[in-house]
């Protein structure tokens, strides 16, 4: 297809990023005509900077200032890699569907033990039909290009009724260094049904690579799903990750997050509750520090009577890193009964560490119970004299209070095996610290 070129905030080329990718943005008329209109908004827009209100906090024109070449399909060298990274960081019981830098490898999938339980299409056979799966309704300039460039992902439908008897583990795997990948996933829960969505982001030694994620899921009536969010990518990587999530009536979500890579990394998440007598439950946990930068930023849209959230969120921040937390709940006028509350506490364990949290409530309804509180700290000086008088050295002593603080996110998994891999994946990074 013809594409003008366009600039990111760094002056890059991202036509080249078209050019390579010739052949593998496959698609329907209506498909080829949505990546269009999505290159020419972002061609409009450029990379997010501080002067867009909802980036003021995260400026990737400063921090990332160039997309980077557009990452080229795994060859064999790549899939083994990717198939040691698997296994390393595989959930004990979860059926995996893995994509390697941006291309889904049915070989590393189990893809045979999901057929009876799940409808799976990748993102390339979905959009041979229409282009549904790129327009999303809130958008910006990193979602535009992620609806351009986006290679593969997987479509998921569950049926109504379905209790999955394994939980669903969608891996991401980098295995190049100085790329960029770009998937998109879609994940339909039928009503009634019971399911554990987990995603994972890991590196097989791959560098410097950057990943533009967009997940949308569907939750039906009735139903209940957790969903667990790992981001553990390499140390030097870029992640940003857009979520849209549209609830039924009378379901429960809940949504686990947990960031411990990436030198920069953003999780915007836009939950809409359209049903009644839902409920929603938000937990999440950055662990950064060197110079890493982790943005969580979500939208609650309560657009129906008597829903409830929580949202508890853990940031611990060492060295010179940068927290962020922006969460606004929206109450609709119709949307009487709503009880919305959200909590973000950081921990910051160096003077030079940063945190910025910005809680917003919009309420246009009168009869609600909505609120919000942000605090940020240092760990208690009596309890680490205590710890260290009973004979224990500094970090241990550290350790044991960081792991107590973000214990009460964590501890909202309900699956046990499942929480206990976060725990240890909460410990690993704790020794990298020591």
């Amino acid at each position: 297809m013809n594409v003008a070129v366009a600039k990111t905030g760094g002056g890059r080329a991202v036509s080249d990023l078209f050019a390579s990718a010739e052949g593998r943005l496959s698609g329907s008329p209506d498909v080829i005509a949505a990546r269009r209109e999505a290159f020419e908004s972002y061609e409009r827009l450029g990379l997010p900077h501080r002067r867009i209100e909802e980036w003021k906090y995260t400026d990737l024109r400063a921090l990332v200032g160039e997309v980077l070449p557009l990452a080229a399909a795994p060859d064999a060298a790549a899939l083994k890699r990717a198939s040691d990274a698997v296994k390393a960081h595989a959930i004990e019981g979860a059926r995996k569907l893995v994509l390697v830098d941006g291309v889904f490898a049915a070989e590393l999938s189990d893809v045979k033990a999901l057929a009876s339980e799940v409808s799976l299409m990748t993102l390339r056979e979905a959009l041979q039909k229409d282009a549904g799966v790129l327009k999303t309704v809130s958008t910006d300039a990193v979602i535009a290009l992620n609806a351009a460039l986006a290679t593969d992902g997987v479509v998921l439908s569950i049926e109504d009724g379905a209790q999955l008897s394994a939980p669903v583990q969608i891996v991401h795997v980098a295995t190049a260094a100085s790329v960029s990948v770009f998937t998109r996933s879609q994940v339909k829960v039928g009503k009634g049904a019971r399911a554990t969505i987990i995603e994972s982001f890991v590196a097989a030694g791959a560098k410097t690579y950057q990943v533009n994620d967009a997940v949308i899921i569907a939750v039906g009536d009735d139903a209940d799903v957790a969903h667990i969010r790992l981001m553990d990518d390499a140390s030097d990587a870029v992640n940003i990750t857009s979520q849209f999530v549209t609830v039924g009536a009378n379901t429960k979500l809940n949504f686990f997050n947990m960031t411990s890579g990436a030198t920069v990394s953003r999780l915007q998440g836009f939950i809409t509750l359209a049903g009644e007598g839902s409920e929603l439950s938000i937990n999440g946990v950055n662990l950064l520090q060197k110079t890493e930068h982790g943005d969580t930023t979500l939208v609650v849209d309560h657009a129906v009577p008597n829903c409830v959230s929580r949202e508890i969120f853990r940031a611990v921040i060492d060295d010179r890193a940068h927290s962020v937390f922006q969460g606004r709940i929206i109450v609709r006028p119709d949307a009487q009964k709503t009880d919305g509350k959200m909590m973000t506490r950081a921990l910051l364990l160096s003077d030079e560490a940063e945190a910025d949290n910005k809680p917003e409530l919009e309420i246009f309804a009168d009869d609600v119970s909505c609120g919000h509180g942000a605090t940020a700290g240092a760990l208690d000086d009596t309890l680490l004299f205590y710890l260290k008088a009973r004979g224990l050295p500094e970090k241990q002593a550290q350790a044991l209070l960081i792991q107590a603080f973000v214990g009460e996110a964590i501890e909202q998994i309900a699956d046990d095996g499942l929480r206990e891999h976060v725990i240890g994946m909460a410990e690993r990074w704790l020794e990298r610290r020591s």
